[in-house]
């Protein structure tokens, strides 16, 4: 039922958006049912009031009805997949905290990067300077900008109060925006399999007000270890069932590490990677084509 009631922004339109594609569908699937159901009882063979026309064969009103409806219903939903494709892309900024709320000149949002690992979420707070393991906290009506990746196999992330899923893959960044507007404690987890101790992969995600996020991160600086590359490559070793941890530094380079595959010492960055030079026309050719290909970004995916 979370799903249904979410406590930001992001999820409340992706709720509307389910509901009104699921209603959108009812008006079809509902008489249908109705209709099958009218008709298997008035045609029954006992019924010797209804009428026979075994040589029946067309009807413009019933090809209306039968072709318009379900068109009418696809160009609608066809609209609303198009607006909701942009204004819910994940990786575009907010423009609003809720309805008729815009968002406050000079506000910025909260950056976190998360990490999957294998089997707990790492996020670190670049701003702040503290990280914690499978414990998110961010303040209530302000803008949250996520940037997400993984250690070694694909997860997904996802708090689905606050928005819908978003993929977590090794060597590749995604994104996500979004806003938490009622304080409160919501489960997070992978809703991505990703091995044995997949089940166990969970956090907890606190919205607090600025106040108490304040407090949370003096909480993490006061009685916390740092966050060391060593500490990195003893915690993304495989494990279950971590309990929550705070860091009160991290080094801030380490995330980019990450992503670009070079968190243990003597690794070459993928960013630092040189090709090989190309030995034939025809690998010149490919090479430069390559090369001119617009860029893709790593693939996101808002899931209600």
């Amino acid at each position: 039922m979370v799903v249904l009631r979410p406590a930001g922004d992001i999820a409340a339109q992706q709720r509307d958006l389910v509901l009104l594609a699921t209603g959108l569908m009812l008006l079809i699937i509902v008489p249908v049912i109705a209709l099958t159901l009218l008709f298997a009882w008035k045609y029954r063979a006992s019924n010797l009031q209804a009428t026979y026309a075994p040589d029946w064969s067309h009807s413009n009103r019933i090809e209306m009805a039968v072709w318009g409806a379900p068109l009418a219903i696809i160009l609608v939903l066809g609209a609303v997949t198009w607006t909701t494709s942009h204004t819910l892309d994940p990786y575009r900024p907010l423009s609003r905290l809720a309805p008729h709320r815009p968002i406050p000149a000079g506000v910025k949002p909260l950056e976190v990067d998360v990490v999957a690992l294998d089997w707990k979420w790492l996020f670190i707070y670049p701003e702040q300077g503290v990280a914690s393991v499978n414990e998110l906290a961010a303040p209530v009506d302000r803008p949250i900008a996520f940037k997400i990746t993984a250690s070694s196999v694909m997860n997904a992330f996802y708090v689905p109060a606050l928005a819908g899923q978003i993929y977590a893959m090794p060597g590749m960044q995604t994104q996500l925006n979004a806003v938490i507007n009622q304080p409160g404690v919501y489960e997070g987890f992978s809703s991505n399999y990703s091995g044995a101790g997949f089940s166990g992969m969970k956090f907890k995600f606190k919205g607090l007000t600025p106040a108490e996020f304040d407090h949370w991160v003096a909480q993490a600086k006061a009685a916390s270890p740092a966050l060391t590359r060593a500490d990195y490559l003893a915690l993304a070793r495989p494990s279950t069932d971590e309990p929550v941890r705070r860091f009160a530094s991290v080094d801030p380079t380490l995330f980019l590490a990450v992503v670009n595959r070079c968190a243990a010492p003597g690794q070459v960055c993928k960013d630092q990677m040189k090709s090989p030079m190309p030995s034939s026309p025809m690998a010149v050719a490919m090479a430069n084509r390559i090369r001119c290909a617009p860029t893709r970004r790593a693939p996101a995916q808002h899931a209600s």
